[in-house]
């Protein structure tokens, strides 16, 4: 039975041009897709724009113009990041234009006011703009560096408290499984201290109109991350008259997000609490990433290290940015991209070692036994680490550790490399000591497609992707993985 699977991002906000950082994002979901794809899943991968926020209507009033102008000359750059960074959504949600998500959004709300779970009273604080959420005090928020604002308004609230603990036997239990270990110990943390219900709705009058209506009270907008989190399933149809993909990946397939360290808690403890209330499934797997920052500098949309993802692209090329992703950024802490060297991870590991050895073999094949994959000499260590890779892959990938997976490709590739050199074919003239560093690097290759599907693809048109069978004719020509500091 095929293995229905959800991959989704977060959606950021449209207030300005996208940066590295949601890049970083959009390729690690992109980089799960893939891999469960390759291993015959059915895989549906989701990103759009958070459209709906204070954020986006303050800077559309910066920039003298209407939200609804602001964010649809800004949500087009969103979009475009996919086929820039060889991602291709299944789907891209944008929360103020798609007709799906409206209706979704209610239907939510509805859900949680039928559960007794909204109730409306006033509200006295302090308000972080750039969280777009209320917070204890008027400390200057470490997110975003600026002050928040006191703001007194009437409100509808959600019974947080209520499925606090329903919410941490969830995670107790595994059944909503946050990676990794110290994302999921920082949400228990919270939910064991005094939680409190939480605000769902801002005046419709101080968010100059622009959001969702709360069904029955059109004084008032829907909070937009109670908005924005409602993307997971609208864009599967919540709501809606036809549920076939609800009931597909949500409520009968496993379902993953991907989202940065500072939105955990919105995604671990209120979300859940949202599903709970409404009596739908909880995700499977929250995995959290950390941050970026470039040359030593935390990036920002607006303020901070401007980094734009299409020079860099343009530049470098889309694998060299993702290599640089998966290969170097640990997810699990917080991890630097210095834009001088960005390319001498993909130039020292994928063109020096992988490249290299692809066009090495093909050239010695071509020499001593015409070109063709040469006979099978008798099975080794290369065998073995190739046998291996897969189940090694997928458990790095699991536990959302892309560097490991994609270290543990490197080792086949080297050993591949020293095997070579071990064998010197080239002095034997033994044509059956190239057939396993031909495969290895075809493995290598076959398991590095959701990580560089450019790279991949390259020594695929050369060497296959099927398993090498002797005879078949191997593809020469210049090296495959092209060097991309060249251009620096």
């Amino acid at each position: 039975m095929t293995i229905s699977s959800l991959v989704t991002t977060t959606i950021p906000y449209v207030n300005a041009v996208p940066h590295l950082g949601f890049a970083y994002e959009l390729v690690l979901a992109d980089v799960l897709a893939r891999h469960r794809r390759r291993r015959g899943h059915d895989v549906r991968l989701l990103a759009g724009t958070d459209d709906h926020s204070l954020k986006n209507v303050r800077a559309a009033a910066l920039a003298g113009s209407s939200p609804r102008a602001f964010v649809d000359h800004h949500a087009g750059a969103f979009a475009a990041l996919g086929p820039l960074l060889d991602v291709a959504p299944d789907d891209f949600v944008r929360t103020s234009r798609d007709p799906r998500h409206a209706p979704g959004v209610a239907w939510l709300w509805r859900a949680c006011a039928a559960r007794g779970d909204l109730y409306k009273r006033a509200w006295e604080g302090w308000y972080c703009a750039g969280c777009e959420t209320f917070v204890d005090d008027d400390a200057v928020c470490p997110e975003h560096g600026t002050a928040p604002e006191p703001v007194r308004e009437d409100n509808w609230f959600f019974r947080l408290a209520r499925w606090a603990e329903p919410v941490r036997e969830a995670i107790e239990t595994g059944q909503l499984r946050i990676v990794p270990d110290a994302a999921r110990a920082e949400t228990l943390a919270f939910l064991a201290g005094d939680v409190r219900d939480l605000s769902v709705s801002r005046d419709a009058a101080r968010a100059d109109g622009w959001g969702i209506p709360v069904p029955g009270d059109p004084s008032q907008v829907v909070w937009v991350w109670f908005d924005a989190l409602a993307y997971y399933l609208t864009a599967l149809g919540l709501g809606g008259d036809d549920a076939a993909l609800l009931d597909r990946y949500w409520r009968a397939g496993e379902r993953a997000h991907v989202v940065g360290k500072g939105v955990t808690r919105f995604h671990a403890v209120y979300w859940p609490a949202f599903l709970l209330s409404a009596g739908l499934p909880l995700p499977g797997t929250i995995y959290v990433h950390g941050y970026l920052t470039v040359d030593g500098e935390k990036i920002r949309k607006s303020g901070g290290t401007p980094v734009g993802v299409p020079p860099l692209v343009g530049r470098y090329g889309a694998d060299a940015l993702r290599w640089y992703f998966v290969r170097r950024c640990r997810t699990r802490s917080d991890a630097d991209v210095p834009l001088a060297s960005l390319a001498a991870a993909h130039d020292a590991e994928l063109a020096d070692r992988l490249g290299n050895l692809v066009q090495r073999t093909v050239a010695l094949a071509g020499r001593l036994c015409g070109g063709r994959v040469p006979e099978r000499g008798e099975p080794g260590e290369l065998a073995l680490l190739g046998d291996a890779l897969p189940a090694r892959v997928d458990a790095a990938l699991a536990a959302f550790l892309p560097d490991e997976a994609a270290g543990a490709i490197l080792e086949l590739v080297d050993a591949a490399n020293r095997e070579l050199d071990r064998s010197a074919p080239w002095r034997t003239r033994d044509a059956t000591a190239l057939y396993a560093p031909l495969e290895a690097a075809r493995r290598a290759a076959s398991e590095l497609q959701p990580f560089v599907p450019g790279v991949a693809q390259a020594i695929a048109n050369r060497l296959g992707d099927a398993p090498l069978e002797p005879g078949a004719p191997l593809v020469a020509g210049p090296p495959p993985v092209p060097k991309r500091g060249a251009t620096s």
